[in-house]
């Protein structure tokens, strides 16, 4: 048996079935974020926002990382953001998987960055594959787009708004539609 914790298995990219012994601390420690985001949901401050932030992702966050709220996270410890982030209302981080925000990217409102899914085969279907996405400097996501697990967007590149990305992206390019397609090179 794997004697790494559950959450080093996920970060390592390792498919967590649904009969593994520690599977019930994924829910434990999601409610336990949960508690925070409340809090965090509420708050008027940003500096307060910024601090409860710090303590769901166990990670210093930078005086000028902006967060308007409300954010939805699973976890949170498996988020890393830069500095000089822009994250707009109501996106949904789910982070089993990993999530690392580089500096100067810009995230519109009801963004979903989802590193973690499940395979589509009926049997399997309540394992949980993870997939890092990593989100490279001075990135702007539109609003309501999708990033799914595995994907890296690269440097200075746009996801255009509503787009559901599914491969990585490359530097200095717009991508957009569904699935996300190359637009144009800026």
């Amino acid at each position: 048996m794997n004697k790494q914790d559950i959450f080093e298995r996920l970060r390592n990219g390792e498919t967590v079935l649904p009969n593994d012994p520690e599977a019930y601390r994924m829910r434990e420690e999601s409610f336990a974020t949960k508690k925070l985001l409340v809090q965090m949901n509420n708050a008027t401050d940003l500096n307060e926002i910024r601090g409860l932030l710090s303590q769901i992702t166990g990670s210093d966050i930078d005086d000028s990382v902006a967060v308007f709220t409300p954010l939805h996270i699973n976890y949170g410890k498996h988020i890393k953001i830069g500095k000089n982030v822009f994250i707009n209302f109501d996106c949904v981080f789910l982070d089993l998987g990993g999530i690392i925000i580089e500096d100067n990217v810009l995230i519109a409102p009801k963004v979903s960055l989802l590193s973690e899914g499940h395979p589509t085969s009926r049997e399997d279907r309540h394992s949980l594959i993870p997939k890092a996405i990593h989100i490279k400097k001075n990135v702007w996501i539109g609003a309501g787009a999708t990033i799914l697990p595995g994907v890296t967007i690269g440097e200075n590149a746009v996801v255009a708004a509503g787009a559901v990305v599914s491969k990585d992206v490359a530097p200095s390019t717009v991508v957009g539609g569904v699935p996300a397609k190359f637009i144009k090179n800026i």
